[in-house]
């Protein structure tokens, strides 16, 4: 004896109500990450100018260290004296051992001995591979 089934009209559609709002939280999280990586570039420096430079490559995370002509330090958005510099350098090295690369972005109009304690620091935290950007 066949059995009959009888369908609903409910079960021939798709619901899109998930898919909308997954798509709606990868759209915010886009937002915001590009967000708070655009706000380390934007911030009023002047680099000096270098005749040989050039771009540079490498697959990882860059920390950038702004230097200010005041000699402030600024890392991810926040303010640093070289202290908290020299630790925050030394837990990403940590986590990341050997591969962590450091840009620094001096002023042109800063002192160098506050550029000289960045890369004193990397020194101290084991990274070698830091560079000071240019433009």
């Amino acid at each position: 004896m066949p059995v009959s089934l009888r369908k609903s009209p409910s079960t021939g559609s798709l619901s899109l109500t998930p898919l909308i709002d997954v798509v709606f939280l990868l759209l915010i999280f886009f937002l915001v990450t590009t967000r708070f990586e655009q706000e380390e570039r934007d911030m009023d420096v002047n680099l000096p100018q270098a005749s040989a430079a050039q771009p540079t490559t490498f697959k990882g995370k860059d920390i950038f260290v702004t230097v200010t002509p005041e000699g402030l330090y600024f890392v991810d958005g926040k303010e640093l004296d070289a202290s908290e510099v020299e630790a925050f350098l030394t837990s990403v090295y940590e986590a990341n051992p050997g591969r962590q690369r450091v840009m620094i972005r001096a002023d042109e109009d800063s002192r160098t001995r506050h550029v000289v304690a960045v890369m004193n620091a990397c020194n101290k935290a084991n990274i070698r591979n830091y560079s000071i950007a240019t433009e």
